[in-house]
């Protein structure tokens, strides 16, 4: 999992260095998919329940699930969220960014903040004895004081031999419910935070999902590790170390 988790952490840096105005999604998803393939892994996405894409590539409203298109040309002050996963050998891995681009609006710029540092804040509790409550309880505690919607609907999840497995892992909630945490579980946590309502629905394509008032919205995710040292962050930088009190 720890080798899937560099190729989509290098992925995702890529795109995010490459993000900019004029850029369309397709643009993205043509270099994710060249690259998956050059890092010897495989795309966990493109053919999942018939989506057609290795990436997601959410833009403003549109909270995840959003299909890189020809058409959606990113322009100054929109914001992307890019999810993707991949597998090697039969172990996935899973992460999320919302990036920029170009210059913002500064109440988007709380916005991305905010719902990056609830994902710090949630990965914290991923320790041995923790209750899954507790993550879940992390993300709703730090977005919600500060003004922003949890979406309720959209929820993180187990990872490891199949993408989706149990447990889910939603982003509210009361802390210390739910399965005691163990070491060698894994968790896919992904805090998606509303600027307005946290409502959502589906599009006619049945599977971008927008927020219900057109608000705009952010996504990012880790795969974690739970270990007898703490979390790991399986997605994270090559570099990055296992665990750290």
């Amino acid at each position: 999992m720890r080798r899937a988790g560099v190729v989509v952490w290098t992925i995702l840096d890529e795109l995010r260095q490459m993000v900019r105005p004029g850029l369309t999604t397709m643009d993205l998803e043509r270099h994710a998919a060249r690259r998956v393939v050059e890092l010897g892994a495989e795309p966990a996405f493109k053919g999942y329940r018939g989506y057609p894409c290795v990436l997601c590539t959410s833009v403003n409203e549109e909270v995840v699930h959003g299909i890189p298109s020809e058409r959606r040309r990113l322009r100054e002050g929109d914001i992307v969220s890019i999810d993707f996963g991949a597998a090697v050998e039969g172990y996935f891995a899973d992460a999320a960014l919302t990036v920029p681009v170009g210059r913002i609006r500064p109440e988007l710029e709380r916005l991305l903040a905010v719902t990056e540092q609830a994902l710090a804040q949630a990965i914290a509790q991923a320790r041995v004895g923790q209750r899954l409550g507790d993550i879940s309880h992390a993300v709703e505690a730090w977005v919600e004081p500060q003004g922003f919607a949890v979406v309720r609907e959209l929820v993180g999840h187990g990872i490891g031999t199949a993408m989706h497995e149990p447990p889910q892992v939603p982003n509210f909630g009361p802390p210390g419910r739910g399965p005691e945490l163990r070491a060698g579980m894994t968790l896919a946590i992904e805090p998606m935070v509303s600027a307005g309502t946290h409502e959502v629905r589906t599009l006619n394509d049945g599977w971008t999902v927008v927020t219900a008032d057109g608000s705009y919205a952010a996504h990012f995710e880790h795969t974690v590790a739970v270990t007898d040292n703490g979390p790991w962050v399986l997605t994270g930088a090559p570099a990055a170390s296992r665990a750290r009190g």
